[in-house]
């Protein structure tokens, strides 16, 4: 009898785990699903006619493909001379913030001092700050010193935002590497800076690559700071310029479907390739204190 009710009781614990690991798997495709579905969608439009999209019943799942949108797009001397607008401006913010970053987070990470958990919550808050609540002052302050309507008046506060992401996880990574190999270098004769840019930095490479990736990606998606301080087309950003594909009667939604794709498809091709990285990044020092 006791040896039924085991079997009994293993095989309905063995039925409730595969049935809830098929509502996982069912929860995971419809989740994949939900995500991807506007992506396919401005991509379908970026391939699709004006005539098309604005036709009515809707065709533009039916409707055959046609590469319009992106001779649009790459015709336009606006948009190429925004893409390296773009790079100017996220390459720039992210040297900065790597920069101040590193030295940042290596002095929260090693030296010992008091208020440290209060400086970490600071700097976590600051980075939740809402963007929209310092527009104004900001833009007062840079008509000032004159560099409205210049790539600082981007870069600028991109660093600011996206500095406190920099020292977060490069804190995380700098808490896990061993103390003991800037001791052995110390007793050689470095000094602490030596041994943060000889020893440290290198060992911990695979994190800076990571908070590199992730604070490139944040300067080359953000808008609200560009379409402020920026009125010259000279120095808009591509996030600037394509809701520009439009005129006073119009607005080509292929082009600018177009133009989504064409920026997002760097930024999805290095996740794709450095998704171990940045996952390990975000949660390194999860488990350690």
């Amino acid at each position: 009898m006791a040896s039924a009710t085991t079997t009994t009781t293993t095989k309905g614990a063995t039925g409730r785990s595969s049935r809830n690991l098929v509502l996982f798997y069912i929860f995971l495709v419809l989740f994949v699903l939900v995500s991807l579905f506007p992506l396919l969608w401005v991509f379908r439009m970026s391939i699709t006619t004006k005539s098309d999209l604005l036709a009515s019943p809707l065709v533009t799942l039916t409707a055959p493909p046609t590469s319009t949108s992106y001779n649009t797009v790459f015709g336009n001397p606006d948009f190429i001379k925004a893409l390296r607008n773009s790079v100017i401006v996220a390459g720039t913010t992210t040297v900065i913030c790597l920069f101040f970053g590193a030295i940042c987070a290596y002095a929260i990470a090693r030296l010992r001092f008091r208020f440290k958990s209060s400086i970490m919550t600071l700097i976590l808050a600051i980075s939740f700050f809402p963007a929209v609540a310092i527009i104004a002052p900001l833009f007062i302050q840079f008509t000032a010193v004159g560099i409205i309507n210049t790539y600082w008046a981007m870069i600028i506060p991109d660093t600011v935002f996206a500095l406190p992401l920099t020292i977060w996880i490069l804190v995380a990574f700098f808490k896990e590497l061993p103390r003991d190999l800037e001791e052995a270098a110390k007793v050689d004769g470095a000094t602490t800076l030596q041994a943060f840019r000889k020893v440290i930095v290198p060992l911990a490479a695979p994190g800076v690559f990571t908070t590199a990736i992730l604070t490139f990606i944040f300067a080359w998606n953000e808008f609200l700071f560009a379409n402020t301080f920026i009125f010259d087309a000279a120095h808009y950003p591509v996030t600037v310029v394509i809701p520009n594909f439009a005129t006073v009667y119009t607005i080509d939604y292929g082009s600018q479907a177009a133009g989504a794709v064409v920026v997002t498809i760097p930024l999805v091709i290095l996740v794709l390739i450095f998704q171990r990285r940045i996952v390990s990044g975000l949660t390194a020092g999860a488990v350690k204190g």
